[in-house]
């Protein structure tokens, strides 16, 4: 069975082969490799077939990694501020896709406003990992996760803000943190992030 890096070579080659290929022929077959990587990463990563084939044949142009922002709160007791994921009920770092138009700062800001009703002012970069290189679930999607130190510019207790992706919000100590949403973030992720938004020194942790 091929590997997750080794199928999204292949979705790589196919994406770029449908982008940039005049002959005809030559769409057919890089259609028909697409197909057959979806099939393989279905069987990877759980999902229904269709639904992977349907995602592949969204994206066009060259194939570049997804950017995932999340954003790093912590009060003044050293907790840090965590949202409770609709999909899952697991926690995670407040956060998102990157939206195009929006820079890492004002996605970072605008992701804690929405999801725990806080206000904040994005400071710094803390890490830029990627996802394959951690333990987290299979992915469909080579992922880039940017972490960014954000500090409350409002009350502590800002209050959940009603919205479609999650249900609660809150601060948890780093040695008492709740059941994690993995595929978002792993528990020596939020650790060590809020390692580096304590220790600027540190400098940015980079895969």
């Amino acid at each position: 069975m091929p590997t997750l890096a080794q199928l999204r070579e292949l979705q790589s080659i196919a994406q770029a082969g449908l982008t940039y290929t005049r002959d005809p022929y030559d769409r057919q077959r890089f259609e028909r490799l697409r197909d057959l990587t979806a099939e393989l990463l279905a069987e990877q990563t759980g999902q229904a077939p269709a639904e992977v084939a349907a995602l592949l044949r969204v994206e066009e142009g060259y194939l570049t990694p997804k950017v995932d922002v999340r954003a790093v709160v912590l009060n003044a007791r050293g907790e840090v501020l965590l949202t409770r994921e609709a999909a899952d009920g697991r926690w995670s770092l407040p956060g998102g896709w990157a939206d195009p138009g929006e820079s890492p700062r004002q996605i970072a800001v605008r992701e804690v406003w929405e999801e725990t009703g806080r206000q904040v002012r994005a400071l710094r970069l803390l890490a830029v990992l990627d996802k394959a290189q951690h333990p987290h679930p299979p992915d469909l999607w080579a992922v880039y996760k940017l972490f960014l130190h954000c500090e409350l510019t409002g009350p502590e207790d800002g209050g959940h803000a009603a919205n479609l992706e999650t249900t609660d919000s809150g601060f948890f100590p780093l040695d008492a943190l709740p059941p994690l949403s993995l595929s978002r973030n792993l528990p020596q992720q939020v650790q060590r992030a809020a390692e580096l938004a304590r220790h600027p020194a540190l400098g940015v942790d980079v895969d």
